[in-house]
């Protein structure tokens, strides 16, 4: 059943609403009362979360959108790349394009509605306040999942996987397939708080996740990620909290210590496509593991730099043939490059990328893993592990399965073979 939110609109009479929220070029969102959320300068003043599963409803005040509207007519733009192609990032014929729908026809109005059908949630664990999706299916015998996203990606990657996860009965699936759904945001993005100190990297957010789920009541759940969740899908494998049976990601971190003398077919487009991304698609991830605050000042303070920051990864990660409306609509684009740009969370989403580099994770090896594993290669993510380096970090590896089609977004592009993919995983677990 969805919890629909009701907003307390009486917080302020409508004169010193107007008033205050006029006077501001930020975002904000309420609760229920009496957790309200206020609009503040440098993005969200979230109600201040505690032990307690409080619910959450998403309203962008009409100050803010109408902020970001005037900010975008006054766009000012650079010069036209000097190539045809897409080798020195993305073009300005894409960008003046994606600005225009997003002034003129973009509608968040309509995301809200869309996620604010789902029960949402706010609880603090280890000192921070944890947005989350919670869906429960009707099935008494749902698995409980829990699903994590990365990095230009939110918690939107799987709002279309919802529905088809929690009532399979209603998407050509049995009742024996069903899980109820837990979908955070990874603590800096979204609704999550901003940390205020370092120290949230990967495996501190596995901790989390773990809280998270006894919190809920689970006792006996499987985990699922991809990018920086498949991260912490993977810290979650290798911590083993209660309850954690098995785990799922569409982007498998293992790499050998030493090359392969003689690599198979595989083995050697595995070499080459590493290469290729660390020459040509790593400088993004070099400067938000380093210097993300200086990045995030021109993030922060404009929309177009947010958005082509975001779209450049999304148009060369997805799977499509030159034009990303093949994987993505352009509205589901701006749904969560809007949610980055609402959320002011350019900096605190940028340095993850600080923490993890911190942490010695490199070369897209996350070590041994022992618990039950499963993973699914879609055909135009940027790096595809072959089965055997796999077999080699996971001696329980029991599922892998090549997908026909989708890339790096793999929930995101295509949900109903992202949710067969589950349901074909977690099949012998339960």
């Amino acid at each position: 059943m969805h919890h629909q939110l009701v907003t307390d609109r009486n917080a302020l009479n409508s004169q010193s609403r107007r008033r205050f929220l006029g006077g501001i070029a930020a975002v904000g969102a309420t609760l229920t009362a009496p957790n309200t959320m206020l609009a503040s300068s440098d993005g969200l003043t979230l109600p201040r979360a505690s032990s307690q599963i409080t619910p959450f409803t998403v309203e962008i005040p009409q100050a803010a959108i109408d902020d970001l509207k005037s900010r975008l007519a006054g766009t000012r733009w650079p010069d036209q790349e000097t190539v045809g192609d897409r080798s020195q990032g993305a073009t300005l014929h894409d960008a003046k394009a994606l600005v225009d729908y997003w002034a003129r026809h973009y509608d968040w109005r309509i995301f809200e509605s869309r996620i604010n059908k789902y029960p949402q949630f706010r609880t603090e664990i280890d000192g921070l306040g944890i947005h989350f999706i919670h869906v429960k299916s009707k099935h008494q015998n749902a698995l409980p999942i829990i699903m994590t996203h990365g990095w230009p990606g939110s918690v939107v990657e799987f709002l279309d996987t919802i529905e088809i996860l929690t009532d399979p009965t209603s998407h050509n699936g049995r009742a024996e397939d069903a899980f109820h759904v837990v979908i955070p945001s990874i603590p800096g993005f979204g609704f999550s708080d901003r940390p205020s100190g370092s120290g949230w990297n990967a495996e501190r957010t596995a901790d989390a996740w773990g809280l998270l789920m006894q919190r809920l009541g689970y006792t006996r759940w499987v985990a699922q990620g991809g990018d920086w969740g498949s991260l912490i899908t993977h810290r979650l494998a290798q911590r083993k909290p209660s309850g954690l049976i098995a785990a799922h990601v569409n982007l498998p971190l293992v790499f050998p210590m030493e090359p392969p003398v003689e690599p198979s077919a595989e083995e050697q487009k595995a070499l080459e496509d590493m290469s290729i991304l660390s020459r040509e698609g790593s400088a993004y991830a070099f400067q938000q593991g380093t210097r993300p605050q200086t990045l995030s000042y021109g993030l922060a303070d404009s929309p177009v730099a947010q958005a082509m920051w975001i779209y450049e990864k999304l148009q060369a990660w997805s799977d499509n043939n030159g034009n990303i409306q093949d994987a993505l609509s352009i509205d589901a684009v701006l749904d969560d490059i809007s949610l980055y740009w609402f959320t002011n969370t350019a900096g605190s989403s940028a340095r993850f990328y600080w923490e993890v580099f911190r942490t010695g994770f490199s070369n897209y090896s996350a070590g041994r893993i022992d618990l039950p594993m499963a993973a699914t290669i879609f055909p135009r993510e940027f790096y595809r592990t072959p089965r055997s380096w796999a077999e080699a970090a996971w001696p329980n590896l029991y599922y892998w399965s090549t997908a026909p089609r989708g890339g790096h977004f793999a929930a995101w592009e295509q949900p109903e073979t992202f949710a067969t993919e589950l349901r074909k995983a977690f099949s012998a677990m339960r």
